[in-house]
């Protein structure tokens, strides 16, 4: 079975007032990035969504780098996992196609008399 791993992060970004609003579109423009909250002291909350930690740690390494932001703190990271249902759909297929086989199987039958 296999697990899809989804992480989901918020960010508390600081950045000079004044330039409040091209700071916004350009955290927004990250994939998984939404603004959540902000204040006219030049505070966002942030919340990152992705399937990849790495993203996250590479996405709050760019906001800091970005022009007038003052500083971004990790405030929350928890990681979901979410179940590939197609692929546990197959192995309920694959242990039906065994179950058969096994019952369909002379040394089985034999077993199963044995049993008795």
């Amino acid at each position: 079975m296999s697990l899809n791993e989804v992480h989901i992060s918020s960010l508390v970004v600081h950045a000079v007032p004044e330039h409040l609003a091209i700071i916004k579109q350009q955290i927004t423009s990250f994939a998984g990035a939404e603004i959540y909250g902000e204040s006219a002291a030049g505070k966002l909350v942030v919340v990152i969504e992705t399937q990849n930690q790495g993203y996250i740690t590479d996405t709050i390494e760019a906001i800091n780098r970005l022009d007038h932001v003052l500083s971004v703190a990790l405030v929350f990271h928890q990681i979901e996992y979410e179940q590939d249902d197609e692929l546990i759909g197959e192995l309920a297929v694959k242990n039906a196609d065994e179950r058969k086989a096994a019952t369909a199987c002379p040394e089985h039958i034999i077993l199963k008399n044995a049993e008795r």
